[in-house]
């Protein structure tokens, strides 16, 4: 739901602003949206004894060294309509859309071997080239046997099972025989 309202207030933003600007409106929502991991700030965010005003004079305050204008008209709706929650959905939602649209994607590799760093910018490169787009990966060691890649804004996830692959090669001996 709040993704649906979130999609709505980035699509006016869009149309009054240029990618250059998307980007930069981009970044201050996520670390606004970091503060939300803050449980002081969300008690305060959610204390219904401190008005609507108080709340967006906060919030106005954290963005004021960005000097932006639609990014202040922006926290004082969103605070006037009381859904200053749905801060970490726009941040996350802005981010998708700025990935689709200049094609620049992040993914993660999971592996329980380490993997050099040579093949993670050979999957890279290979997945970049398949999807017509850039996407960088990254490593993180994970209890997985095998390897394992994904790139959730493309909704890629790409597996090798080191047990899947023997039993196969088991499976392939025995037909053989």
């Amino acid at each position: 739901m709040e993704e649906l309202i979130a999609k709505r207030y980035i699509k006016a933003l869009k149309k009054s602003s240029s990618a250059e600007k998307m980007q930069e409106t981009s970044a201050i929502f996520s670390i606004l949206a970091e503060a939300f991991k803050n449980e002081k700030f969300i008690q305060i965010i959610n204390n219904p004894d401190i008005d609507k005003n108080q709340k967006s004079a906060i919030l106005l305050d954290a963005v004021k060294s960005a000097e932006s204008k639609d990014v202040e008209n922006l926290i004082k709706l969103l605070a006037e309509h009381n859904r200053i929650g749905i801060i970490p959905a726009i941040a996350e939602v802005m981010r998708k859309d700025i990935a689709v649209t200049t094609k620049n994607y992040t993914g993660v590799i999971y592996s329980d071997s380490e993997v050099d760093a040579k093949v993670i910018e050979d999957l890279s490169n290979g997945l970049s080239s398949k999807f017509d787009s850039k996407i960088s990966l990254k490593f993180e060691k994970s209890s997985f046997n095998g390897i394992k890649v994904d790139v959730e804004d493309l909704g890629i996830e790409i597996s090798f099972s080191k047990s899947r692959i023997n039993s196969q090669i088991i499976e392939h001996i025995a037909k053989a025989i």
